[in-house]
Protein backbone atom coordinates (compact mmCIF):
# COMPACT_ATOMS: atom_id res chain seq x y z
CA UNK A 1 0.00 0.00 0.00
CA UNK A 2 2.93 2.36 0.70
CA UNK A 3 4.49 1.52 -2.68
CA UNK A 4 1.17 2.10 -4.43
CA UNK A 5 0.74 5.44 -2.68
CA UNK A 6 -2.39 4.33 -0.80
CA UNK A 7 -0.83 4.72 2.66
CA UNK A 8 1.48 7.40 4.00
CA UNK A 9 3.59 7.02 7.13
CA UNK A 10 3.75 9.57 9.91
CA UNK A 11 7.19 10.65 8.71
CA UNK A 12 5.78 11.35 5.25
CA UNK A 13 2.94 13.37 6.79
CA UNK A 14 5.45 15.55 8.61
CA UNK A 15 7.17 16.48 5.34
CA UNK A 16 4.58 19.18 4.72
CA UNK A 17 6.08 22.62 5.29
CA UNK A 18 4.03 25.35 7.01
CA UNK A 19 5.71 28.66 6.32
CA UNK A 20 5.10 31.50 8.78
CA UNK A 21 3.11 34.55 7.78
CA UNK A 22 3.55 38.11 8.94
CA UNK A 23 1.47 39.41 11.81
CA UNK A 24 -1.35 41.86 11.18
CA UNK A 25 -0.24 45.44 11.66
CA UNK A 26 -2.91 46.81 14.03
CA UNK A 27 -4.64 45.73 17.21
CA UNK A 28 -8.18 44.56 16.51
CA UNK A 29 -7.50 43.80 12.84
CA UNK A 30 -7.64 40.02 13.35
CA UNK A 31 -8.56 38.15 16.54
CA UNK A 32 -7.85 34.42 16.70
CA UNK A 33 -10.36 32.46 18.77
CA UNK A 34 -10.47 28.88 19.97
CA UNK A 35 -11.69 26.70 22.82
CA UNK A 36 -9.34 24.56 24.89
CA UNK A 37 -10.94 21.67 26.85
CA UNK A 38 -8.67 20.65 29.69
CA UNK A 39 -8.53 19.68 33.37
CA UNK A 40 -7.93 23.31 34.31
CA UNK A 41 -8.61 22.66 38.00
CA UNK A 42 -6.72 19.34 37.93
CA UNK A 43 -8.45 16.95 40.35
CA UNK A 44 -10.03 19.78 42.37
CA UNK A 45 -12.88 20.45 39.97
CA UNK A 46 -14.63 19.34 36.76
CA UNK A 47 -13.12 19.37 33.30
CA UNK A 48 -14.16 22.47 31.35
CA UNK A 49 -13.25 24.60 28.34
CA UNK A 50 -11.33 27.86 28.20
CA UNK A 51 -12.41 30.21 25.40
CA UNK A 52 -9.36 32.13 24.19
CA UNK A 53 -9.35 35.40 22.21
CA UNK A 54 -5.86 36.51 21.16
CA UNK A 55 -4.80 39.47 19.00
CA UNK A 56 -2.83 38.47 15.91
CA UNK A 57 -0.77 41.67 15.79
CA UNK A 58 0.49 41.66 19.37
CA UNK A 59 -0.19 38.18 20.83
CA UNK A 60 -2.15 39.95 23.58
CA UNK A 61 -4.75 37.88 25.37
CA UNK A 62 -7.84 39.96 24.67
CA UNK A 63 -10.34 37.82 26.56
CA UNK A 64 -10.42 34.52 28.46
CA UNK A 65 -13.55 32.81 29.74
CA UNK A 66 -14.27 29.42 31.25
CA UNK A 67 -17.32 27.55 29.95
CA UNK A 68 -18.70 24.02 30.11
CA UNK A 69 -18.11 23.50 26.39
CA UNK A 70 -17.72 25.25 23.05
CA UNK A 71 -21.39 26.02 22.51
CA UNK A 72 -23.03 28.82 20.55
CA UNK A 73 -24.35 30.49 23.69
CA UNK A 74 -20.94 30.32 25.41
CA UNK A 75 -19.26 32.05 22.47
CA UNK A 76 -22.05 34.64 22.37
CA UNK A 77 -21.59 35.43 26.07
CA UNK A 78 -17.84 35.76 25.57
CA UNK A 79 -18.29 37.94 22.47
CA UNK A 80 -20.66 40.24 24.35
CA UNK A 81 -18.09 40.77 27.11
CA UNK A 82 -15.35 41.30 24.51
CA UNK A 83 -17.33 44.00 22.69
CA UNK A 84 -18.27 45.73 25.95
CA UNK A 85 -14.58 45.98 26.88
CA UNK A 86 -12.73 46.45 23.58
CA UNK A 87 -15.28 47.20 20.87
CA UNK A 88 -15.85 45.33 17.61
CA UNK A 89 -12.79 43.79 15.87
CA UNK A 90 -12.56 43.75 12.09
CA UNK A 91 -12.43 39.95 11.82
CA UNK A 92 -12.29 36.72 13.83
CA UNK A 93 -10.12 33.76 12.81
CA UNK A 94 -11.35 30.34 13.95
CA UNK A 95 -11.33 26.66 13.12
CA UNK A 96 -14.14 24.85 11.29
CA UNK A 97 -16.13 24.13 14.44
CA UNK A 98 -19.90 23.93 13.82
CA UNK A 99 -20.41 27.09 15.90
CA UNK A 100 -18.63 29.10 13.21
CA UNK A 101 -19.71 27.50 9.96
CA UNK A 102 -22.31 25.07 8.58
CA UNK A 103 -20.51 21.77 8.08
CA UNK A 104 -23.52 19.82 6.75
CA UNK A 105 -23.46 19.43 2.98
CA UNK A 106 -26.62 20.64 1.31
CA UNK A 107 -27.93 22.29 4.48
CA UNK A 108 -31.25 24.03 3.98
CA UNK A 109 -32.29 27.30 5.59
CA UNK A 110 -30.29 29.78 7.62
CA UNK A 111 -28.66 31.21 4.44
CA UNK A 112 -25.91 28.61 4.96
CA UNK A 113 -24.88 30.51 8.10
CA UNK A 114 -24.70 29.51 11.76
CA UNK A 115 -26.38 31.53 14.50
CA UNK A 116 -23.01 32.87 15.63
CA UNK A 117 -22.09 33.75 12.05
CA UNK A 118 -25.43 35.51 11.57
CA UNK A 119 -24.85 37.56 14.74
CA UNK A 120 -21.36 38.59 13.60
CA UNK A 121 -22.71 39.62 10.21
CA UNK A 122 -25.30 41.85 11.87
CA UNK A 123 -22.46 43.41 13.90
CA UNK A 124 -20.34 43.86 10.73
CA UNK A 125 -17.60 41.49 11.96
CA UNK A 126 -16.06 39.05 9.49
CA UNK A 127 -15.56 35.39 10.46
CA UNK A 128 -12.72 33.50 8.74
CA UNK A 129 -12.17 29.75 9.11
CA UNK A 130 -8.69 28.25 8.95
CA UNK A 131 -8.00 25.13 6.90
CA UNK A 132 -5.39 23.77 9.34
CA UNK A 133 -4.44 24.10 12.98
CA UNK A 134 -1.10 25.54 11.91
CA UNK A 135 -2.85 28.45 10.18
CA UNK A 136 -4.13 29.71 13.55
CA UNK A 137 -1.00 28.64 15.38
CA UNK A 138 -0.89 31.75 17.56
CA UNK A 139 -4.00 30.79 19.51
CA UNK A 140 -3.05 27.10 19.47
CA UNK A 141 0.34 27.82 21.05
CA UNK A 142 -1.26 30.22 23.52
CA UNK A 143 -3.63 27.46 24.66
CA UNK A 144 -0.70 25.11 25.29
CA UNK A 145 1.07 27.82 27.28
CA UNK A 146 -2.07 28.47 29.33
CA UNK A 147 -2.47 24.75 30.04
CA UNK A 148 0.88 25.02 31.81
CA UNK A 149 0.94 28.49 33.40
CA UNK A 150 -2.75 29.07 34.13
CA UNK A 151 -3.23 25.64 35.70
CA UNK A 152 -0.41 26.37 38.16
CA UNK A 153 -1.77 29.85 38.93
CA UNK A 154 -5.23 28.42 39.66
CA UNK A 155 -3.63 25.84 41.95
CA UNK A 156 -1.68 28.51 43.85
CA UNK A 157 -4.84 30.62 44.20
CA UNK A 158 -6.82 27.60 45.44
CA UNK A 159 -9.47 28.07 42.71
CA UNK A 160 -11.56 25.01 41.85
CA UNK A 161 -14.71 26.30 40.08
CA UNK A 162 -15.48 28.24 36.90
CA UNK A 163 -17.22 31.22 38.54
CA UNK A 164 -14.28 32.03 40.81
CA UNK A 165 -11.83 31.37 37.97
CA UNK A 166 -13.64 33.80 35.64
CA UNK A 167 -13.41 36.49 38.32
CA UNK A 168 -9.65 35.85 38.58
CA UNK A 169 -8.90 35.79 34.83
CA UNK A 170 -8.67 39.60 34.25
CA UNK A 171 -5.84 39.80 36.80
CA UNK A 172 -4.05 36.89 35.11
CA UNK A 173 -4.54 38.40 31.63
CA UNK A 174 -3.11 41.76 32.72
CA UNK A 175 0.04 40.15 34.14
CA UNK A 176 0.43 37.79 31.16
CA UNK A 177 0.19 40.60 28.59
CA UNK A 178 2.61 42.80 30.54
CA UNK A 179 5.24 40.07 30.32
CA UNK A 180 4.68 38.47 26.91
CA UNK A 181 2.72 40.78 24.55
CA UNK A 182 4.52 42.23 21.51
CA UNK A 183 4.27 45.81 20.25
CA UNK A 184 2.12 46.30 17.15
CA UNK A 185 3.69 47.47 13.90
CA UNK A 186 1.07 50.22 13.75
CA UNK A 187 -0.23 51.99 16.87
CA UNK A 188 -3.73 52.38 15.44
CA UNK A 189 -6.49 50.43 17.22
CA UNK A 190 -9.02 49.09 14.70
CA UNK A 191 -11.67 48.15 17.25
CA UNK A 192 -14.94 49.98 16.53
CA UNK A 193 -17.80 51.02 18.79
CA UNK A 194 -21.25 49.57 18.14
CA UNK A 195 -23.53 51.68 15.97
CA UNK A 196 -26.82 53.11 17.24
CA UNK A 197 -28.82 50.41 15.47
CA UNK A 198 -26.57 47.59 16.75
CA UNK A 199 -27.72 46.19 20.08
CA UNK A 200 -25.53 43.23 21.11
CA UNK A 201 -28.19 42.13 23.61
CA UNK A 202 -30.69 41.40 20.82
CA UNK A 203 -28.10 40.35 18.19
CA UNK A 204 -25.93 37.88 20.11
CA UNK A 205 -28.83 35.49 20.60
CA UNK A 206 -30.36 32.54 18.74
CA UNK A 207 -33.10 33.63 16.32
CA UNK A 208 -35.38 31.09 14.67
CA UNK A 209 -38.46 31.53 12.50
CA UNK A 210 -41.57 29.48 13.23
CA UNK A 211 -45.01 29.26 11.63
CA UNK A 212 -48.03 29.86 13.87
CA UNK A 213 -50.68 27.13 13.62
CA UNK A 214 -54.42 27.70 13.36
CA UNK A 215 -54.63 27.04 17.11
CA UNK A 216 -52.07 29.81 17.76
CA UNK A 217 -49.31 27.39 18.76
CA UNK A 218 -45.71 26.97 17.61
CA UNK A 219 -42.87 24.62 18.52
CA UNK A 220 -39.29 25.48 19.39
CA UNK A 221 -36.59 23.39 21.09
CA UNK A 222 -39.07 20.56 21.81
CA UNK A 223 -41.40 23.00 23.58
CA UNK A 224 -44.87 23.96 22.41
CA UNK A 225 -45.76 27.61 22.96
CA UNK A 226 -49.33 28.91 23.02
CA UNK A 227 -49.85 32.53 22.02
CA UNK A 228 -52.33 34.40 24.18
CA UNK A 229 -55.44 35.06 22.02
CA UNK A 230 -56.07 38.73 21.31
CA UNK A 231 -56.92 40.93 18.33
CA UNK A 232 -53.30 41.01 17.17
CA UNK A 233 -52.33 37.33 17.56
CA UNK A 234 -55.61 36.17 15.98
CA UNK A 235 -54.33 37.52 12.66
CA UNK A 236 -51.06 35.56 12.83
CA UNK A 237 -52.44 32.16 11.84
CA UNK A 238 -50.13 30.48 9.29
CA UNK A 239 -47.73 33.44 9.47
CA UNK A 240 -44.05 33.53 10.41
CA UNK A 241 -42.89 34.77 13.81
CA UNK A 242 -39.39 34.98 15.29
CA UNK A 243 -38.29 33.17 18.44
CA UNK A 244 -35.57 35.04 20.36
CA UNK A 245 -33.56 32.65 22.57
CA UNK A 246 -31.29 34.63 24.91
CA UNK A 247 -28.11 33.20 26.51
CA UNK A 248 -29.56 33.75 30.00
CA UNK A 249 -32.51 31.43 29.24
CA UNK A 250 -35.13 34.06 28.38
CA UNK A 251 -37.32 33.40 25.36
CA UNK A 252 -39.29 36.03 23.46
CA UNK A 253 -41.66 35.58 20.52
CA UNK A 254 -41.87 38.56 18.17
CA UNK A 255 -43.66 39.53 14.98
CA UNK A 256 -42.22 42.48 13.08
CA UNK A 257 -40.42 43.55 16.25
CA UNK A 258 -43.54 43.41 18.44
CA UNK A 259 -43.37 41.13 21.49
CA UNK A 260 -46.16 38.59 21.72
CA UNK A 261 -47.62 37.28 24.99
CA UNK A 262 -47.38 33.51 25.32
CA UNK A 263 -47.27 30.60 27.74
CA UNK A 264 -45.68 27.16 27.59
CA UNK A 265 -48.34 24.61 26.67
CA UNK A 266 -46.17 21.56 27.25
CA UNK A 267 -42.50 20.78 27.59
CA UNK A 268 -41.00 17.54 26.30
CA UNK A 269 -37.24 17.42 26.80
CA UNK A 270 -35.36 14.17 26.23
CA UNK A 271 -32.13 12.99 24.68
CA UNK A 272 -32.53 10.82 21.59
CA UNK A 273 -30.54 7.62 21.65
CA UNK A 274 -29.21 8.48 18.17
CA UNK A 275 -28.69 12.21 18.80
CA UNK A 276 -25.71 13.74 17.03
CA UNK A 277 -23.32 15.34 19.52
CA UNK A 278 -20.47 17.55 18.41
CA UNK A 279 -17.08 16.19 19.47
CA UNK A 280 -16.14 19.39 21.32
CA UNK A 281 -19.33 19.24 23.43
CA UNK A 282 -19.08 15.54 24.21
CA UNK A 283 -17.47 16.04 27.63
CA UNK A 284 -20.22 18.35 28.89
CA UNK A 285 -22.96 16.05 27.52
CA UNK A 286 -21.43 12.99 29.19
CA UNK A 287 -21.21 14.85 32.50
CA UNK A 288 -24.94 15.58 32.38
CA UNK A 289 -25.70 11.96 31.42
CA UNK A 290 -23.64 10.70 34.38
CA UNK A 291 -25.58 12.98 36.75
CA UNK A 292 -28.92 11.75 35.38
CA UNK A 293 -27.86 8.11 35.55
CA UNK A 294 -26.57 8.55 39.12
CA UNK A 295 -29.87 10.12 40.23
CA UNK A 296 -31.88 7.43 38.43
CA UNK A 297 -29.74 4.71 40.06
CA UNK A 298 -30.26 6.23 43.51
CA UNK A 299 -34.02 6.39 42.98
CA UNK A 300 -34.12 2.75 41.85
CA UNK A 301 -32.09 1.69 44.87
CA UNK A 302 -34.49 3.50 47.21
CA UNK A 303 -37.50 1.87 45.54
CA UNK A 304 -35.83 -1.55 45.72
CA UNK A 305 -35.09 -1.15 49.43
CA UNK A 306 -38.65 0.06 50.02
CA UNK A 307 -40.11 -2.97 48.21
CA UNK A 308 -37.82 -5.33 50.12
CA UNK A 309 -38.99 -3.77 53.38
CA UNK A 310 -42.61 -4.27 52.40
CA UNK A 311 -41.94 -7.94 51.54
CA UNK A 312 -40.19 -8.55 54.86
CA UNK A 313 -43.01 -6.92 56.84
CA UNK A 314 -45.52 -9.08 54.96
CA UNK A 315 -43.77 -12.31 55.96
CA UNK A 316 -43.32 -11.12 59.56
Amino acid sequence: MITAGLWTTRRQHNKRVYQPRNRRECVGELIQIDGSPHWWFEDRGPKCTLLVFIDDATSRLMHLQFAKSESTFDYMRAMRLYIDRHGKPLALYSDKHSVFRVNTKGALGGDNMTQFGRALKELNIEILCANTCQAKGRVERASLTLQDRLVKELRLEGIDDMATANDYLPKFVEDFNRRFAKPAANDKDLHRPTADHEDPETILIVKEQRTVSNSLTLQYDRIRFLLEPNDYTAGLKRKKVEVYDFPDGRIEIRHQGKRLPYRMFDKVRHVNQAAIVDNKRLGAILTEIKKKQYITGQQRSIRAVSRQGQVNSHFD
